[in-house]
This record gives structure tokens, sequence and C-alpha cells, in this order.
């Protein structure tokens, strides 16, 4: 692998299984693994010079390490980004973001549709220290620019939204952020960029969480920011250094050889979930399917302009509530019932008792999640399995 290629000149699908691979004097074919905490100077002053930063190279794993940064090099590229910072979890990427960019008297606007603990995290932890966060409706813009104050720092959101897949216009949001000093952050864990690229479409940091379709297994734990070099030199990377919340080489390996199968895998999810969506539309005791590539979802010509498919995750509301939506996780013997998602396997989960469990009843109907909301993350076995499985609860 010769170090002189742009890798700028290449698909996605080709940086996926090439790019940021150096190989060593043993001319390995497969990225290693380099199980290391430390590295060796030829001198005093060439680590004196590495640790102030006059001069490239490694200098301790919590913060350079080649494995990890050969994943950090392939997302960014992916992206269409200028540089990625690898972390220890999803929710480590959002804090890095929170700690890099935010001090006491800063002020956020946040989607409701987030993850759970993303509402947990801004709430109860980044409050403590006097940053306040307003919740607005993710597809409102008009409640975005209301929220927006003189002391608002950043923008935040997931698109497709966790459990209901509704859809951020991201570029008229980016403008809002923009007109009023603002970031935008976009968490593209449920598209990953096989499907949806924010920065170009204006964002100006993403999050991952590595977790989910980014390895697609259900491996390990891990996640990512990607953003500008100022963005990740001036905010995040000081903060990953003095932090400390380092993914593992053995994890960022797994990440990518995740990411050499991220597109393929992703079309098949796509395809199956909207097989899936489309015959849960006509069954009995089905009240609602939220699914961006339906005609019946309310976003789904913008999905169509912004994404190049419509994801993986399909939810549906049930007639009869929790109890019908707990009697049919319960009647499934193939589907997995774990609140992870991005999985080969198809998982299933009941959002108002698990991922959005911790919040109050008022936050969580504000929301949308209701007590028959069941959330798929469809997989990759065959549709017709899939299908009977659910078959059995309804």
């Amino acid at each position: 692998m010769t170090d002189d290629i742009n890798w700028n000149d290449y698909t996605l699908e080709t940086q996926a299984i090439r790019a940021g691979h150096r190989r060593t004097h043993e001319d390995e074919h497969s990225i290693p693994i380099f199980t290391t905490s430390s590295y060796v100077f030829k001198s005093a002053e060439e680590a004196a010079l590495r640790f102030t930063g006059q001069k490239p190279g490694n200098i301790y794993s919590r913060f350079t390490n080649p494995t990890v940064s050969a994943f950090q090099e392939r997302l960014a590229l992916m992206e269409k980004g200028e540089r990625c910072l690898a972390f220890s979890s999803g929710m480590a990427a959002i804090m890095a973001v929170g700690m890099g960019l935010l001090k006491a008297g800063d002020h956020v606007v946040c989607s409701r549709g987030v993850f759970g603990n993303t509402v947990l995290m801004f709430q109860n932890y980044f409050g403590k220290f006097g940053v306040t966060t307003d919740f607005v409706d993710l597809i409102d813009s008009a409640a975005w620019e209301a929220a927006i104050k003189p002391n608002t720092r950043f923008l935040f959101l997931e698109t497709p939204s966790n459990p209901l897949t509704e859809i951020a216009d991201i570029s008229l949001l980016a403008d809002i952020a923009h007109k009023h000093g603002c970031l935008l952050v976009v968490d593209n864990c449920f598209c990953t960029p096989a499907l949806q690229k924010p920065l170009e479409l204006g964002a100006d940091i993403i999050v991952h969480s590595a977790t989910k379709y980014i390895d697609g297994q259900g491996r390990c734990v891990g996640g990512a920011v990607v953003a500008s070099d100022e963005i990740i030199e001036k905010h995040i990377y000081p903060y990953l250094r003095t932090g400390g919340s380092t993914m593992s080489p053995f994890n960022a390996w797994v990440f990518l050889s995740g990411l050499e199968t991220l597109a393929i895998r992703m079309k098949a999810h796509c395809d199956n979930a909207f097989e899936l969506a489309r015959w849960l539309e006509k069954q009995t005791g089905v009240d609602k399917v939220h699914y961006p590539g339906l005609p019946s979802h309310a976003q789904h010509q913008l999905a169509a302009r912004q994404q190049s498919h419509f994801g993986g995750i399909v939810s549906f509301e049930l007639t009869g509530g929790k109890d019908h939506a707990w009697k049919l996780i319960d009647a499934t013997a193939l589907l997995s019932i774990t609140a992870n998602l991005g999985d080969v396997k198809t998982t299933i989960t009941h959002p108002a008792t698990t991922t959005h469990g911790r919040l109050t009843p008022e936050v969580r109907a504000a929301a949308g999640i209701k007590d028959g909301l069941v959330r798929l993350s469809v997989g990759l076995e065959n549709i017709e399995d899939i299908k009977k499985d659910i078959l059995r609860g309804l």
C-alpha cells in the first residue's frame, strides 16, 4: 500500500476497504492490531518534540495508536470530513463534543427524538455545571429557531430519530444554526456514511456510535466524532488527550473490518426493512408503522432527497398498548430481545421500558413514544423468516 494515494479520488466502498492502512516492514495484507500502551523514542530530543507536537508520531495510546488512527482516517474519508477522533463508546463521543465545546452559562438546543441517555446527559450532567438545554420537535424548524438564545453553542439532533424514524432537514437546520452563530451536530448512527453525509449537507460535527452498524455484528463498543481540523484540534482532541475516553486498538481493528462490508450490509438492511415495513402496514392490530421508505411517512420525500436509502430501523404501534407489545416481543423465537441495533441479527425492543425507560412519562409522551410502540432493527436473516417470527405475536 503506497502512501501517495489520494483516497479522495476513490469511492466510499473502496475507501472502506483500503484507506488508512500503512503497511509495516512485515508487508502484512490485513491491518495489524498495535497492542502497546507506549512508544520508544530515538532520543530525548525526539521525545520532547513529539510531546510538544512539533514532530508527528505516536506518544501514548490514550490518544495516539496506529490501529485507532487507521480507523479514524478511514471513517473521516467516508464521511467527507477532514478529521475523526475515536472514543470508547457513542455516548463518550457525545460527551467529548459537550466537554470540548461547552462551558458554564452556555445553552444547547436538542431534538426530543434523541436516544434517552443523550437526553439525560444534557439534562442531568451538563446541567449540573451550568449548561442549559431546551428540547424541541425534530421536524419543527420554527421551534428550533425560536429556541436559540444568544448563548446557544450548538444544535444537536439524530436523523432518522430513535425510535420513530422522523427525518430532520439537515440543510435547513444548518442554515438556521449558522445564521445565529451556532454549530450543528448530527448523530449519523442510523444511516452511517453509506446512506447519508451530514457534512455535505451543512452540518459541522458528526457523532457515531460505532457499536451499531459500523461494527455490524454486535461485538464491540465504540464511538467517533468527525469534524473539521480546526474543531477537532482546538476542542475535541484536548479533551480526549486529557479525559482518556479512548477506543482500544482491538475495538478499532474490529470496526475497521466492519467498515469493509458497511455499504453492502446497509443495502441489505434497507431492503429487508422496506419489505417488512410494507408488510406490517397490512397486519391486523398494527395501528401505525414508522419507516421513512413508506409513502405514508410524513418525511418520505425529504428522506428520499437526503439519504441514498431509508435505513434498517422500523418501529410500529400496536392497538393494545404495552400489554400487546410485550406479548408480541415475548412470542418471538428467532428475533433477539435486546436494545442494541445495527446487528446482522434482527433485534426487537420496547422503547418505553428500555431505551427510553429512564425518561419521565411526560418526556416520553412529548417525544411521541407510546406504550404500544415496538422497535425493530431489521437484520440480514431471510425476510420471510422474520415475518413468520413476528406473526407469532400478532
